[in-house]
């Protein structure tokens, strides 16, 4: 009893210092020098298996021939073990990418990015798909891929709508069904206002000397640039307007129809259905009658396009394909750069690449918009929109009226 009382007092202090492999192989020595019953009797005191041990004790007699200090090293045979998942099946990384490109949100200052879903939750989604990944699996492939699942939030943004999740399914799918179509599909949105002027900006630059900034006094300002963007999801293209004036309904739409005028439907010259995502708020609006009343006329009527529109839910706007595949790029060009004038910002801008081939296109609107406008309940009645059976208020299609 005595000597079993010193294996249990030895093994309560070595124990928390020991990893699983290092255990069992001091309970195979505990138990050589026990002798008869050595086995068993570690085996009580560790909770590690007796055949384990057993193991281990026939591993270290290899030893006892060998210089003192040396280990046997135990070499796999190649080919050994387990494969990895996405190598048995090497459709498995492109089926999380795909899954991850409706999951996927990401702060517009930055190349930092998260998913929406936790890692079980997309687990049980690929198996759904006939794809074995445990957790542990998809935690790994998601390190590998360059993402995080957690970021610190910037404030908080309150409870979630009950409605999300259905409108973030329903906006998958109906990316998947215009995509799949060769349909043209864009998400829009009006990036932060910047200065003009020569005033210090955020971020740094490779330079001799640095470069010299004016205090900061946003009345001497020369323009408030207003930065309208379009990003077109097949083409992994960005269009951006550059306002400096209001950020009004009526240039948002003066926006759209200068893309699809100019580059839409040269590049769907036999496509008359148009899907646009876009945030709840904003110049664009979900309950806004100005945003409706000017795709109508300026979109629907003028090129004979169907328009479909789906915002995302309040407090979702990080999700919207343009804050993380065109906004945070443009973000990370201005970097450190004083934007002296209107054509150095345009530079920076149309200067934009990604090593996924992203490409941007800039232009100025020096046109001044009026604030207020107002479209009266008749002329809400005469809009050509439906609205969808998902989610209505954030889902709807406007038509051609003739």
């Amino acid at each position: 009893m005595v000597e079993h009382a010193e294996i249990v007092r030895r093994w309560t202090l070595v124990k928390p210092y020991l990893d699983r492999r290092q255990r069992s192989v001091w309970a195979a020595v505990e138990a050589e020098a026990k002798g008869h019953g050595g086995c068993t009797l570690l085996s009580k005191i560790t909770g590690i298996c007796t055949q384990a041990i057993s193991n281990r004790k026939r591993e270290l007699a290899k030893t006892k021939n060998r210089p003192a200090g040396s280990l046997v090293s135990i070499k796999r045979r190649a080919g050994a073990g387990r494969k990895r998942a996405e190598l048995k099946n090497p459709e498995l990384l492109p089926a999380l990418e795909r899954m991850l490109s409706d999951e996927v949100a990401g702060d517009p200052m930055s190349q930092q990015k998260w998913v929406r879903s936790s890692i079980r939750n997309l687990s049980g989604r690929l198996k759904e798909q006939g794809y074995q990944a445990g957790h542990g699996t998809v935690a790994r492939l998601l390190h590998r891929l360059g993402y995080s699942l957690q970021v610190t939030k910037k404030k908080q943004a309150g409870a979630q709508h009950p409605e999300r999740d259905i409108q973030f399914q329903y906006i998958a799918a109906l990316k998947a069904q215009y995509i799949g179509q060769g349909l043209p599909v864009i998400s829009i949105d009006t990036k932060k206002k910047e200065l003009i002027g020569n005033y210090r900006r955020d971020g740094k630059v490779w330079r001799r000397v640095p470069m010299q900034a004016d205090a900061y006094f946003p009345s001497y300002r020369n323009f408030l640039a207003v930065p309208f963007g379009i990003y077109d999801l097949a083409q992994n293209a960005g269009y951006v307007t550059i306002g400096v004036s209001t950020n009004s309904s009526e240039f948002a739409v003066n926006c759209l129809e200068a893309w699809w005028r100019m580059h839409g439907k040269l590049i769907y010259p036999n496509q008359r259905q148009l899907l646009i995502f876009a945030d709840g708020g904003g110049a664009n609006g979900y309950n806004l009658r100005t945003w409706k009343k000017g795709v109508q006329e300026k979109i629907c009527d003028n090129f004979g396009l169907s328009v479909t529109v789906s915002h995302y839910p309040p407090g979702c706007s990080k999700w919207n394909p343009i804050e993380y595949r065109l906004f945070s790029h443009i973000s990370m060009n201005l970097a450190g750069q004083p934007l002296r004038s209107l054509d150095v910002m345009l530079a920076f801008v149309r200067g934009t690449r990604t090593r996924m081939g992203l490409k941007v296109q800039a232009a100025l609107d020096m046109t001044v918009y009026q604030k207020g406008r107002k479209v009266t309940d008749r002329q809400l009645g005469e809009l050509s929109v439906s609205k969808h059976n998902v989610c209505p208020r954030w889902n709807y299609t406007i038509v051609p009226r003739h």
